[in-house]
């Protein structure tokens, strides 16, 4: 009796340790379907999160926007001039392009030079750096439009210009690029010359040429321009004359557009070149002093899309 009363509790020890082990296994599978569902939802809200979108996925953009370069020709030590563009710039909103502005100069000629714009280009990577000695009158505008080509084109697609069109532009013009890009729109990429006819009176672009404050050509006249002999022939006067020679004697630009009056001098002091701020303006120039910068800023509300916070009151 005592050993069949062992054989007994022996079968039921086995039972009960089969038990228990079915049960551990049961759990460790539970356990594992969790931790798996777990790492799914995690990886779903990583996929779709707002924050991982914005980090992950690149820009979008058509390949029917207008490509644009701004060039503005300044000096290297025009640090303090540099930064307030690019926050009149960065700050602006443009639908249908891709707009670049960068700096252009000469070659340096300082050490201090050297250091502080190497860091704004590390910063801002928006500085072009010519291989000519500083000048306005004396090749600079020629030296900065050849130099493009080579600089930006990409061999592996010819076909395809880095950009529809480039401005030279001065650092004492105000661009509303909103409003370049719609005057540009319905005008041809090609063989295309735009900007404030001078003199002041004239309104017939095929007479004259473009004001120096800020005047567009399409790709195919950079490229031109690279490759003719005609502005090597004729560097020096006045830059946008010159420009306007060279067009001519070369007979490019059968498109033409007057901008006059969307682009015009500041109102004060009145010339036969200024015009009063208004509403449809594409530039504005001879922004010589603070007090212009200022009130020119203020009438087109370049703060309206400031958000309220309680960080800062205005």
């Amino acid at each position: 009796m005592k050993k069949a009363a062992k054989l007994g509790n022996g079968k039921k020890i086995i039972i009960i340790s089969f038990i228990f082990i079915a049960f551990l296994i049961a759990l460790a599978s539970i356990n594992e379907i969790q931790f798996n569902n777990l790492s799914n939802f995690k990886k779903c809200t990583a996929i779709h999160s707002p924050s991982s979108e914005t980090s992950l996925l690149p820009m979008k953009s058509s390949e029917n926007d207008i490509r644009i370069l701004i060039g503005i020709l300044t000096l290297a030590d025009n640090h303090q001039r540099r930064h307030f563009l690019r926050l009149i710039y960065g700050t602006q909103t443009v639908a249908g392009a891709k707009i670049d502005v960068k700096f252009v100069f000469c070659n340096l000629t300082k050490e201090d030079q050297r250091l502080l714009i190497a860091l704004e280009i590390m910063l801002y990577n928006d500085i072009i750096i010519l291989n000519c000695k500083e000048n306005m009158d004396k090749g600079k505008t020629y030296t900065y439009f050849s130099s493009l080509p080579d600089m930006l084109k990409d061999e592996s697609n010819p076909a395809n210009p880095p950009y529809h069109y480039v401005i030279k532009g001065d650092d004492d013009t105000y661009f509303r690029l909103p409003k370049l890009v719609e005057s540009l729109m319905p005008l041809p990429r090609e063989d295309l010359y735009y900007g404030y006819v001078v003199p002041c009176p004239s309104m017939d672009p095929f007479v004259h040429y473009m004001s120096g404050m800020g005047y567009l050509v399409s790709w195919d006249i950079v490229e031109w321009l690279k490759d003719s002999d005609i502005p090597k022939r004729h560097l020096v006067g006045p830059e946008d004359k010159v420009f306007g020679d060279w067009i001519r004697e070369g007979r490019r630009a059968k498109n033409r557009y007057n901008a006059k009056w969307s682009m015009y001098d500041y109102p004060e002091p009145a010339t036969r070149c200024t015009h009063e701020l208004w509403p449809d303006t594409v530039a504005v120039h001879r922004l010589k002093t603070r007090e212009k910068w200022v009130r020119t800023l203020e009438y087109f509300n370049v703060t309206q899309n400031l958000k309220p916070s309680k960080m800062y009151h205005i």
